[in-house]
């Protein structure tokens, strides 16, 4: 009787512990870094933290482009007709002249002489164009027509078949189309007016693909991305988040540029790269310090720091002022009016004081010190160089 008694103590006390755990677990606080995300690692592995998405970082797809996967320039020469008396002089641009009569001559209309060939309606042009990465037979690409002669506008004429090859001679689209105009111009006889470029125009959706570039991407065994900033730490990181999400091996960062991705036997390659790119890290940079002294504009980064130095502003102010006064003769009386300058040069020295910007400053302890000087932009430029050439900024400083 009394061994039941215990027994049935026993199971009641499981029971109870098993009830506080579970509710202990579900009323856990989350840990106090809510910055980093510490997968659970397989057996035999150290424990790899990555920043959390959460926590301000970018998508691999934004910080990366993937290697052979690239827009290709291809480009044509044609011909701009129906132009209103605004194309090339033919004196001036004989390569349009020969155009125009290889161009009939294909058409049927032969045996011209040069004399009968005076048309202002004509231009010769380069069409350019970027053919897209798997761009398929049919596809239809945007083009951009430029004047090559002396032709004033393009603006009311249409492109006649124009081929647009590729740098390996071969022609993969073909383009044709009324053109668009954004510029314009008017003249008179003694006075004219341009708006823009009417030079330059553009065919939207006026050439057709018409030949593929062989590239096969689901049969590559690997796949490299290449980080559109250079940079080892950022490089490390996206290698820790792949590996993180499909697993130890598949992703090793080759250089600060390059990651290279090994597919380990998956079939869907386009669907692993598109994980891949929404893996989200946080991203590297160094200490910099860009200056555009033309404009005035100053741009930190976060990471810059200062060490101890005194900084102090101060300068001087001329002032010129000039005054005309006239010296006049009493009235009759023999002499001259006379102009008289009378100039007036004044300097004043603005008060300068020691600012002290603490060591190893952050960012918004270099703005509030910055601002506490009460300097302007241009003034803030020449203390950042002195600051620089005391090697007391620890950030590249870069002047456009």
């Amino acid at each position: 009787m009394v061994r039941r008694v215990h027994e049935a103590r026993r199971r009641a006390t499981r029971r109870i512990v098993k009830v506080a755990l579970a509710v202990l677990f579900l009323w856990m606080p989350a840990p106090a870094s809510a910055d980093v995300f510490c997968p659970a690692p397989p057996v035999g592995e150290a424990v790899i933290c990555v920043p959390d998405p959460g926590s301000g970082g970018v998508r691999i797809k934004d910080i990366s482009t993937v290697e052979g996967v690239r827009e290709n320039q291809i480009v044509g020469y044609g011909l701009v007709v129906g132009l209103n008396g605004t194309g090339d002089s033919l004196r001036n641009s004989p390569f349009t002249e020969r155009s125009i009569e290889g161009m009939l001559e294909r058409l049927g209309v032969g045996n011209l002489s040069e004399d009968d060939i005076r048309t202002r309606n004509t231009a010769a042009v380069l069409v350019t164009a970027n053919l897209p990465p798997f761009a398929r037979m049919g596809q239809t690409l945007d083009v951009v027509v430029s004047s090559i002669g002396d032709a004033s506008s393009l603006r009311g004429g249409t492109l006649i078949v124009t081929s647009l090859a590729g740098a390996d001679g071969e022609v993969y689209a073909v383009a044709q189309g009324p053109i668009s105009v954004a510029g314009f111009a008017a003249q008179g006889i003694n006075a004219s007016i341009v708006e823009g470029v009417p030079t330059v125009a553009r065919i939207e959706n006026g050439a057709i693909v018409e030949r593929e570039i062989a590239f096969v991407f689901n049969h590559l065994d690997t796949v490299r991305l290449s980080l559109r900033t250079p940079d080892f730490t950022t490089a490390q990181r996206v290698e820790i988040a792949i590996n993180n999400a499909l697993g130890p091996g598949t992703a090793v960062a080759l250089d600060p540029t390059t990651i290279e991705i090994h597919r380990h036997g998956r079939r869907d390659l386009p669907g692993l790269i598109a994980h891949i790119e929404n893996l989200v890290v946080q991203p590297d940079s160094i200490a910099r310090v860009v200056v555009d002294a033309r404009s005035g504009t100053i741009v930190i980064g976060a990471d810059v720091r200062i060490s101890p130095v005194a900084v102090s502003q101060g300068g001087l102010t001329v002032i010129v002022r000039e005054e005309i006064q006239v010296s006049q003769p009493e009235p009759f009386t023999i002499g001259e009016t006379v102009v008289v300058p009378q100039t007036e040069v004044e300097v004043r020295e603005s008060e300068a004081e020691f600012t002290i910007v603490g060591g190893n400053v952050s960012l918004q302890g270099l703005v509030d010190g910055l601002n506490a000087i009460g300097v302007g932009a241009t003034e803030t430029i020449s203390i950042l160089q002195a600051i620089k050439a005391a090697g007391a900024l620890h950030a590249d400083l870069e002047i456009i």
